[in-house]
């Protein structure tokens, strides 16, 4: 029985990269590239318009990047599977493609029939992860992330109650540079980018409770 015809959404901000992907499933019956698109926020309007079954998602764009447009797909009830094809496998770039709703993560050098493969098992809602990318996340598993300090679950705890730098740094009686010093410090450990997501990384670890919270 004859695989079902997968059609394609190509995201990337790099058209001589786009050019490539294209190529590379331009020759198989198996796949239509319905469309290209250079941004995240091109991506969503595309996705919208053509329906696609798979979307390869970059990550690092203008305008939107990927982990971005990852994140309104899923509000807007876009069902496509996103596919994150990118150069980076770094925890920062890794974890929120992932926490998006990413249902794989492959690195550029993959080859073409790996790559076939991947977008064949993303389509039928398979998780599927590059070697070095799996790696990552099991490490992750396995190994407690930085402990966070005293100090900075105070300082989180706080931001878990919606206060602002000023105001935690009123509360604890340090300085506002102090608490953004603080602030950093727990993106880094968590491996998150805004407060929001440290949060949400936060409880999903443990560390803060809806009693501490």
């Amino acid at each position: 029985m004859a695989e079902p015809l997968i059609r394609l959404l190509i995201v990337d901000d790099h058209p001589v990269v786009r050019d490539g992907i294209r190529g590379m499933f331009a020759g198989d019956p198996g796949f239509e590239v319905l469309g290209e698109a250079g941004d995240g926020a091109e991506a969503v309007a595309l996705a919208r318009a053509l329906n696609p079954d798979v979307i390869l998602m970059d990550l690092r764009m203008p305008r939107m990047d990927g982990v971005a447009a990852i994140k309104e797909l899923a509000r807007l009830g876009i069902t496509a599977r996103v596919l994150v094809l990118t150069t980076y496998d770094t925890d920062r770039d890794v974890v929120p493609a992932i926490e998006a709703g990413a249902t794989g993560y492959v690195l550029k050098d993959t080859g073409r029939d790996e790559l076939v493969h991947a977008v064949r098992t993303a389509a039928r809602g398979e998780a599927v992860l590059s070697p070095s990318v799996a790696t990552r996340l099991l490490g992750q598993v396995r190994t407690p992330a930085d402990p966070l300090s005293a100090r900075e679950l105070e300082v989180l705890r706080l931001i878990a109650e919606g206060a602002t730098n000023r105001e935690a740094a009123a509360r604890l009686f340090i300085s506002e540079a102090t608490v953004k010093s603080h602030v950093l410090h727990i993106y880094t450990k968590l491996g998150v980018n805004d407060r929001a997501a440290a949060v949400a990384a936060a409880f999903r670890r443990g560390l803060l409770t809806l009693e501490n919270g």
